[in-house]
């Protein structure tokens, strides 16, 4: 192994998975890349970052040339409802940004990680146990994006031999980084009303169930994908992976088993409802275990427990910086 480029690195899965590339592999095997800013502070000072706008295909080559690297987790994207709101700019970096990223890993002999999403099902896909191969008629440019992206990468395996693999992921759930503007988003921003607020005004219907994760799994997820036997992989872009499915009636009623003063509203947001609403339920993800053994850790009440607890800390220790500081 020589190094691992990330792209995306400052959005809501890219921090936690370049502290866990580096926790595993080393610190100065892995280059984080972002358009704007270095990550989030929960990241080390001396990691290796630098400002990437994948965009930029000379600038990517360029990257990958100077840092030779052999590996990238492409994660760089807009979602889903920035994606409806920007829907040219979601195109230029969801679409453009894969293809140079698959093309310098075509040149340079790298293996690709690209996340896919519940958003490239639609309407027309069965919403319970959703199959491995299935229709993918999505509505959203987002899935559009996730689609094509899921095509190409297959592309450049079959046509190059591009190590390219991907997973389907649900809904992620983090207390490490904000959202960034998807559907799912209600799922950490309810953890934080709760802590702080003791109320929710939640976007999508009490009723909306979803697939979601918990970020610690899927990080680790992309980790077991990309380490595993290239062999023993029918279907690599991208596997469907799942830990638990539940609505934001269950989420709150979770919650209140630690925080009985929590209450939650509902004031739908129409355009993230319309997405919600044409994704699955709950996905079958027995090819992710039956071909590189995938297994979720963290279940509904683990995963509130653990949101709970880390999020009072970081709010315990803002409020004593605080007074510290008066």
């Amino acid at each position: 192994m020589k190094k691992i480029l990330v792209t995306g690195a400052t959005g809501q899965i890219g921090v936690e998975l370049t502290q866990a590339l580096r926790d595993k592999y080393g610190a100065a095997y892995v280059v984080a890349t972002g358009y704007n800013h270095r990550p989030a502070s929960e990241l080390p000072q001396d990691f290796i970052f630098y400002r990437l706008d994948v965009r930029d295909a000379p600038a990517l080559k360029k990257m990958v040339k100077d840092t030779q690297c052999d590996t990238i987790f492409h994660l760089a994207s807009l979602l889903s409802a920035v994606a409806e709101a920007k829907p040219m700019e979601a195109w230029d970096i969801n679409m453009n940004g894969l293809i140079n990223v698959l093309e310098v890993a075509r040149t340079h002999g790298c293996a690709v990680f690209f996340p896919s999403s519940i958003g490239a099902f639609g309407p027309g896909t069965p919403s319970f146990n959703t199959p491995q191969e299935t229709i993918q008629r999505p509505q959203s440019l987002y899935g559009i994006t996730k689609v094509s992206g899921e095509l190409l990468c297959d592309y450049y395996f079959h046509r190059y031999g591009v190590d390219t693999r991907g997973l389907r992921y649900p809904g992620l759930i983090s207390y490490k980084a904000m959202p960034g503007g998807g559907t799912t988003d209600y799922a950490v921003d309810i953890f934080y009303a709760a802590v702080k607020n003791r109320h929710y005004d939640c976007f999508l219907r009490t009723d909306t169930q979803l697939d979601m994760m918990y970020m610690p799994d899927a990080v680790a997820a992309a980790i077991k994908l990309m380490e595993a036997d290239s062999a023993k992989l029918k279907h690599r872009n991208a596997f469907n992976v799942a830990a638990m499915s539940f609505t934001p009636e269950q989420l709150a009623a979770e919650i209140q088993k630690h925080l009985p003063d929590f209450t939650v509203s509902y004031r739908i947001d129409p355009v993230r409802q319309a997405i919600a609403d044409s994704w699955p339920r709950h996905m079958d993800d027995s090819a992710a275990h039956a071909e590189w053994g995938w297994q979720a850790q963290y279940d509904l009440a683990a995963t509130v427990k653990d949101m709970l607890e880390q999020i009072t800390v970081s709010e315990q220790k803002i409020k004593g910086g605080a007074y510290a500081a008066r």
